[in-house]
């Protein structure tokens, strides 16, 4: 590990505890924050997240969150249904930017959050976390209340895959901690680069593109890493995270979107196949399946005419 980023670890890892509810309130003073949660097909989890951070964190003896907003990519279940009942203001995904047509994947729904959402800091949540905590929340914006010189919080966390402590996170160390460790050693001590928990300034978040699929937490790390500096990212132990885990092939679809995404940074060049062939057994053997890999990219929300033009008048 180069000694820059042991030296960032001592300065820039801290825990929730380090920093005690009321010092963030203290330290909030006009600062706007705004909490979204990118869903689809979520019903069984999102209900429970957006009562939390709406009883633990938006009340009148804790104003730390302004703004909670479920951005729904689609869903075919009750998500958007429960969340409103829960509290959440609910946005569809087609509706924010009808001139530019959406596209399926989590970093389009994050990309377009920025649209409908007005907080200085905002905070992205995954819809499909258990036994949630609003340490989650509070854990990640903390730093950028207290700390003028960061500008992008990752929360880091225990993944258990089941009962097996430690075992969850298979494309962090299958993939995005080996290629972070080869290609941007800067990024090495990120306990969860890939963790759909963090909170930035919107002053940070408007510069950046935003990879529309699997790819964005890597692309999001690796272009605020050129654009602010290693000193101005951190991260927050908020304990263990629990969701639902995902099958091998979708995770095989996950790492080479993730390759995929670090592969532009790399050279910006042209991938000869961007696909992916996976194979499942059927009754006459193994049968290849063949998926496209998220190659499409959002620009910086700040070249976008409309996000201008709202920031104008705002």
């Amino acid at each position: 590990m180069l000694e820059e980023v042991e030296r960032w670890l001592a300065r820039r890892s801290w825990s929730v505890a380090d920093r005690p509810l009321e010092r963030i309130l203290a330290a909030k003073r006009g600062t706007k924050v705004s909490v979204v949660l990118p869903a689809l097909n979520e019903e069984a989890t999102v209900g429970t997240i957006v009562s939390v951070i709406r009883r633990e964190l938006m009340t009148e003896a804790v104003p730390l969150v302004d703004e909670l907003v479920v951005v729904d990519s689609g869903s075919t279940d009750r998500t958007a249904e429960v969340a409103a009942a829960a509290g959440a203001r609910v946005v569809a995904r087609d509706a924010i930017l009808p001139r530019i047509p959406a596209v399926p994947g989590k970093g389009e729904v994050l990309w377009r959050s920025l649209m409908v959402t007005s907080g200085d800091v905002i905070c992205f949540v995954d819809a499909d976390l258990k036994d949630f905590s609003a340490d989650f929340v509070t854990g990640i914006v903390g730093p950028l209340l207290t700390d003028p010189d960061v500008d992008l919080v990752k929360a880091m966390y225990d993944r258990p895959l089941g009962d097996e402590p430690g075992q969850g996170g298979r494309v962090t160390e299958l993939v995005a901690r080996p290629l972070l460790n080869l290609h941007w050693p800067q990024l090495a001590g990120f306990v969860q680069p890939l963790g759909g928990e963090y909170a930035a300034r919107r002053s940070l978040l408007e510069r950046l593109p935003f990879p529309v699929g699997y790819g964005v937490e890597l692309g999001l790390l690796v272009d605020a890493l050129h654009t602010v500096g290693l000193d101005a990212l951190a991260q927050v132990d908020v304990g263990v995270r629990k969701h639902r885990h995902q099958d091998g092939r979708a995770l095989g679809r996950m790492a080479a979107a993730i390759y995929r995404t670090a592969q532009l940074r790399l050279s910006r060049g042209h991938l000869v196949r961007p696909r992916l062939t996976q194979f499942e057994r059927g009754e006459e053997g193994f049968t290849p399946r063949t998926y496209e890999v998220d190659t499409e990219e959002r620009p910086p929300m700040a070249e976008v005419a409309e996000y201008a033009e709202r920031r104008r008048v705002a």
